[in-house]
């Protein structure tokens, strides 16, 4: 990390003049905000140091890269450091008009587009002699412009996961800068699942005995098999299958029976069936399983179905949750969550994208309580709880609505939020006493009274706790009617709750 270049800046004011005319990086613009609140969603510390004349904004980020947003909600990485930046923005004026450029694009056509675009620029004033200057003032190389592409090129890469931007207060993710191609979220989550499969391929020992204790790496090594099918892989594949039983039920035990099935070998069938008896959730998960005796082609016709149904061989194919699930397990977090919050956003965006393939008239929000415990896995409750309550406000049935209503105030209780988390447990009682239909009948004696009781007791203790408050009391009192209404089973399990936050409310006394 390096800034040099930005403490000569700072200490001659004829510099810092002319990196803001002609180049448009202005320090006098530090001292005024962006045109919004805004924030990394890793939440990293950012530090505003200089501005343009179009409302845009250079922020530096922890490990010294330069962000630089603009004032339409696009952002991007434009070098590694404040000198590097400046190596760009200096070396190539107007570089907003090459975002889109590449070093693939090759010499002779970014020499052209830089040419065009200085001789434009050279219309309405003079570049030559300042560039100089700075560069020779500031320490700067004199790089090609080819060069300075491919440095703000693999900038720009760079942005996502660690630095993407968001609105401070929607909390939605600013566009990127570019428009360059990515790889797709699945190659980096199952490049470590590939080389696990070649290794088991080779027939690596150690490869094979840590599969039988690493529940992760077996789940990336079977869903590698799922895209990458070798004939020779009937060994592995049972080997995986019989080992990934130790997870119980998970849709890569589904996957590996599917796989060790599509082989058509009979012989297996006792495996698959041991497997399916590890437990009840085996049993149930796998309970279509063709039974002993099967032949061959009732065997390949089971596995090919579920395979239709629930896998494939294409990456692309997979709902995202299995790559961010896989990727929250590697502790890729930010790459999680970045893929996250930009699927949250489309919905937000436009909801008919929840519409239902068979049935448009109707929306699948469980996408989005999915999206919600996903990007609270991922340790962002911000996030989740912005995705909870578009789920709530989707809602039909008064049951659907009181749950959502019930995991939206808890997120906002430990997003700190309790005022709001007070209102929505408002908002559930009163589709308590007024359901509309008959989904909510038997809540007095299910789990769902207890949790509702649970959260009433738990907010009001959050709320006592963070000082002297009538809410506190007023929710103690709503708590204990709820208490009185639950069934004697129901009701047992939160006893010792209401009885300790009752007390606490009374020390307030």
């Amino acid at each position: 990390m390096t800034d040099h270049a930005l403490r000569l800046l700072r200490q001659d004011s004829h510099l810092a003049e002319l990196a803001a005319f002609p180049f448009n990086f202005d320090l006098a613009r530090a001292d005024a905000a962006h045109v919004e609140p805004v924030r990394l969603a890793s939440g990293g510390p950012l530090e505003v140091v200089a501005g343009d004349d179009t409302g845009g904004t250079y922020f530096v980020c922890a490990d010294g890269s330069l962000l630089y947003a603009d004032s339409e909600g696009s952002a991007g990485i434009i070098g590694s450091s404040v000198d590097e930046a400046l190596e760009t923005v200096i070396g190539l004026p107007g570089w907003h008009d090459y975002l889109d450029l590449s070093p693939s694009d090759g010499e002779q056509a970014i020499l052209a587009r830089v040419a065009e675009i200085e001789e434009e620029i050279r219309e309405y004033h003079s570049i030559d002699e300042e560039r100089a200057e700075l560069r020779a003032a500031l320490g700067l190389p004199e790089r090609s412009p080819v060069e300075l592409i491919g440095m703000l090129h693999a900038a720009l890469l760079r942005t996502e996961p660690d630095f993407l931007l968001l609105n401070g207060e929607e909390l939605c993710a600013y566009d990127l800068l570019d428009q360059h191609p990515r790889p797709p979220l699945w190659e980096p989550v199952l490049a470590r699942g590939r080389a696990d499969l070649a290794a088991l391929r080779a027939g690596e020992r150690t490869v094979w005995d840590l599969m039988a204790e690493d529940p992760v790496r077996r789940r990336l090594a079977l869903r590698a098999a799922q895209f990458d099918r070798a004939e020779g892989d009937l060994g592995l594949l049972r080997h995986l299958l019989r080992h990934e039983a130790d997870s119980s039920m998970t849709d890569e035990l589904r996957l590996a029976a599917v796989l060790v099935g599509l082989r058509g070998d009979v012989a297996d069938l006792p495996l698959l069936h041991e497997v399916r008896e590890t437990d009840f959730d085996t049993h149930c998960g796998l309970s279509e399983m063709p039974q002993p005796g099967a032949d061959a082609a009732e065997l390949v016709r089971w596995a090919r179905d579920l395979d239709d149904s629930l896998f494939g061989a294409d990456p692309a194919d997979e709902p995202l949750c299995t790559w961010t699930e896989l990727a929250l397990d590697q502790g890729m977090t930010e790459l999680a969550r970045t893929a996250l919050i930009r699927r949250l956003d489309e919905i937000v965006m436009d909801q008919s994208t929840l519409r239902r393939a068979g049935d448009p008239g109707r929306l699948e929000t469980s996408r989005l309580s999915s999206l919600a415990r996903e990007l609270e896995r991922a340790g962002d409750l911000p996030q989740a709880l912005r995705a909870q309550r578009l789920h709530t406000t989707l809602q039909d049935t008064a049951w659907d609505r009181v749950s959502a209503c019930l995991t939206q105030a808890r997120l906002e209780r430990e997003c700190g939020q309790l005022p709001y988390a007070t209102r929505t447990l408002a908002t559930l009682l009163g589709i308590l006493a007024n359901p509309g239909d008959d989904s909510l009948r038997h809540w007095h004696s299910v789990n769902l009274g207890r949790f509702i009781a649970e959260e009433h007791y738990v907010l009001t203790r959050a709320l006592a706790e963070a000082g002297p408050s009538e809410d506190a009391r007023a929710l103690l009192t709503a708590a204990d009617a709820i208490l009185g209404e639950l069934s004697e089973n129901a009701a047992n399990g939160v006893r010792e709750l209401a009885e300790e936050t009752a007390e606490r409310v009374r020390d307030l006394s």
